[in-house]
């Protein structure tokens, strides 16, 4: 059986919701094409009218967007599940057909709107980051939607290795790194159910999620036709945002004026923020790359979770990658299982070479010493 919550933290959480400010809304390929594959008008101007009505109550608007390469390659009428480079042509041609479709619905309510493109690296990279999200709270103050989507023309990574696991993990992210209230992920789906629906009838929604487990992981199957996510994505989404202090809600945008029925308690699946990180550490746990890993024995692991301690090279038994200082690694215990990520001082090289040696020989053995931590405490982050 699932964990229930109090009524009180129930009441709570949706109050919360319904007083939301900044609000990221998501939506998926699927939801913004009709039958035949085609982007929807009907659907994304309804979208664009409740949104709209939204943003004239006062609340700050992000839209993360999918819809680019299915756009693009029903203009080239092709075929692109094949292809890393096709898929990146169909991107190209795409997405500024998916822009003017957004840009033109919301200039007939008089909102102007901005199109940011991403990749990995705006996130891995801290300096690129801050800028960003200088920027985006620079358009928010300035009545702006942003309207983003990932960069695949130009980043292959983000279609061939999935690095935001489709634009729920993107979402999400934009969510945590922006101080949203809310994320709401707009699928095709009334939310998280039991098991599978498609495949049971007597399948039954789930209306609150208290925290994103292993065995709420477990209800969730693969990517959704035509998409590249599905609900395991949404769930990855769910975590990264509950951990941030944030809701996250997921929506069926097939029903009529969904968006304006996101505060009701009764429809789709809303998930509970059960911590919150710092800034800092929301970019460490989140960043979008990370760079390498580093096994550390059954003490240090100890030390990392138990005592909060710093991680030192006497307890490393082996490095993987070739990160430098200053770089996102994944911390793994013996049997390869993340628990933490940090901020790395030294380089992978560098860490070869002192694994499993105390902090006073750094020095003797590299010729200088950055720090007697190889990730300080105030750079770890627990998964």
């Amino acid at each position: 059986m699932l964990k229930s919550i109090t009524i009180t933290h129930f009441f709570k959480g949706a109050k919360m919701i319904e007083n939301s400010k900044r609000i990221v809304f998501k939506f998926g390929t699927n939801i913004l094409r009709n039958d035949t594959g085609e982007i929807s008008l009907a659907h994304l101007y309804s979208f664009i009218e409740d949104i709209s009505y939204l943003y004239k109550q006062g609340r700050e608007v992000l839209v993360v967007t999918s819809g680019a390469v299915g756009l693009g390659a029903k203009k080239l009428g092709v075929d692109t599940s094949t292809s890393t480079t096709l898929k990146q042509a169909a991107a190209s041609i795409g997405q500024p057909l998916l822009m003017s479709i957004w840009q033109d619905g919301f200039e007939k309510y008089g909102i102007t709107t901005a199109q940011i493109l991403l990749t990995e690296e705006d996130f891995s990279n801290r300096r690129k980051y801050l800028s960003l999200r200088l920027t985006l709270h620079k358009l928010l103050e300035n009545g702006v939607i942003p309207i983003i989507n990932q960069n695949d023309a130009v980043s292959p990574s983000e279609l061939e290795h999935v690095c935001f696991s489709d634009n729920d993990k993107l979402s999400s992210i934009v969510a945590s790194k922006l101080d949203a209230d809310l994320l709401v992920m707009v699928s095709d789906i009334d939310g998280l159910f039991d098991k599978n629906p498609k495949l049971y009838d007597d399948a039954k929604l789930i209306p609150v999620v208290e925290k994103v487990t292993s065995k709420i992981e477990k209800l969730a199957s693969g990517a959704s036709t035509g998409g590249r996510g599905g609900m395991i994505t949404k769930l990855t989404a769910a975590k990264v945002v509950t951990s941030s202090g944030l809701y996250a809600k997921i929506v069926n945008g097939k029903i009529p004026g969904i968006i304006r029925k996101v505060f009701d308690d009764n429809v789709g699946t809303v998930f509970l923020p059960n911590q919150n990180l710092s800034h800092k550490k929301r970019w460490i746990a989140y960043a979008t790359n990370i760079m390498g890993k580093i096994k550390v024995n059954s003490g240090a692991k100890k030390a990392i979770k138990e005592n909060q301690k710093s991680l030192l090279s006497v307890g490393i038994t082996g490095v993987e990658g070739k990160f430098k200082r200053g770089e996102i690694i994944s911390i793994v215990d013996e049997n390869n299982n993340e628990f933490a990520r940090g901020i790395s001082s030294y380089d992978a090289i560098d860490i070869d070479k002192i694994k499993g040696e105390h902090s006073d020989k750094i020095d003797e053995i590299l010729g200088y010493k950055y720090d007697d931590d190889v990730v300080i405490k105030d750079n770890l982050v627990l998964i």
